[in-house]
């Protein structure tokens, strides 16, 4: 008996970290000490010098049930994209900087070409939101996962100015609200999704006309990277007071979220084109509206909050970095929470 014949293949691991070896290179930051291989990932510091109160941001996060379409579509190579995303977004949603990412990838059974895959996707959202690579792990679980199943996680750091970092203490009645646009259903809500519709080959490689693509497409395009469309209003004075990134729990949850006590978002459903997508998901599935705003981000995927003399400047801003924004709502006094309407 052996560590293979148990289920466990050493040299299979190895042979990951060689495919993988290219893309993470492409990660690199002038920062990343060493290479990949290493016990731990370095990461230097004294660029932190050049901030007067330098605070550390991290988040982590996962892609969910998400991964089963690319199970079924044998498709891995954007999944990866939505791990980084669901993390740096948050980062970037209080006003950071990713620095760096880890990721985390558990499988029944590991096999190289599909793991260096999953991790290009990682890799290219890395990029996305120029953030380094710095390290990760591939765990191999057999007996206690389908051999060809994975799960897909990470963590990230990132850093921001102590007085520049994005609470919502100063939103005052008056402030707009403006909505960048999402992906899609990008990584919440598809346990609920795959009560909808049938998670079979056939059905996701069905086309529909109202979507323009197959269901399968529509739903495992990879979460926005907002990062740099955030990083260009900073960069260009424009104050961001509040950010709600619209992740599990829709607008109701997540909304509030970026509110001090006595602000009240007011959200206009009719301000925006909600996506093809999930007038499906609702048709289909016969999900009420309301359900609908609870669970999924219905094409918002972020939402700031801006002085009304900034918005005109913050969407030219955003559209240059390939982000569609909208004017969806406005901030009045009132028990902190929001209202659709």
């Amino acid at each position: 008996m052996d560590y293979k014949k148990a289920g466990v293949d050493i040299e299979a691991g190895y042979q990951s970290v060689e495919l993988m070896k290219k893309y993470v290179k492409e990660t690199m930051r002038p920062e990343v000490l060493g290479g990949l291989g290493g016990f731990a990932g370095a990461f230097d510091l004294s660029a932190i010098k050049n901030y007067k109160n330098p605070v550390l941001l991290s988040g982590t996060d996962g892609c969910g049930t998400k991964v089963k379409l690319a199970f079924v579509m044998d498709k891995h190579d954007t999944i990866g994209i939505d791990a980084v995303a669901m993390c740096v977004n948050d980062i970037a949603c209080a006003g950071g900087e990713p620095l760096f990412f880890l990721d985390y990838i558990a499988c029944g059974k590991n096999y190289p070409e599909k793991i260096a895959t999953i991790v290009k996707g990682v890799a290219e959202g890395c990029k996305q939101s120029e953030c380094a690579l710095i390290g990760g792990e591939t765990a191999e679980h057999p007996g206690l996962m389908p051999e060809n199943d994975y799960d897909l996680a990470g963590f990230a750091v990132g850093v921001v100015e102590k007085d520049e970092i994005i609470d919502g203490s100063t939103i005052t009645e008056g402030d707009v609200l403006l909505g960048i646009a999402s992906t899609g259903v990008h990584s919440n809500g598809f346990s609920l999704v795959r009560k909808v519709f049938d998670m079979s080959e056939e059905s996701l490689n069905t086309y529909y006309d109202e979507l323009g693509k197959t269901l399968g497409e529509a739903l495992l395009a990879p979460t926005r990277i907002y990062v740099k469309g955030l990083k260009a209003l900073k960069n260009n004075g424009i104050k961001v007071k509040g950010c709600s990134h619209i992740t599990g729990g829709g607008f109701f949850e997540n909304v509030p979220r970026m509110l001090p006590e006595h602000a009240h978002a007011y959200i206009h459903k009719d301000s925006y084109e909600v996506p093809a997508i999930f007038k499906l998901i609702a048709k289909n599935g016969q999900v009420e509206e309301n359900m609908m705003y609870n669970t999924f981000n219905m094409g918002i995927g972020m939402v700031l909050a801006l002085k009304k003399e900034d918005v005109e400047k913050a969407q030219q801003l955003l559209a240059q970095t390939g982000d569609q924004s909208f004017v969806i709502g406005e901030i009045k006094q009132g028990d902190k929470g929001v209202t659709l309407c």
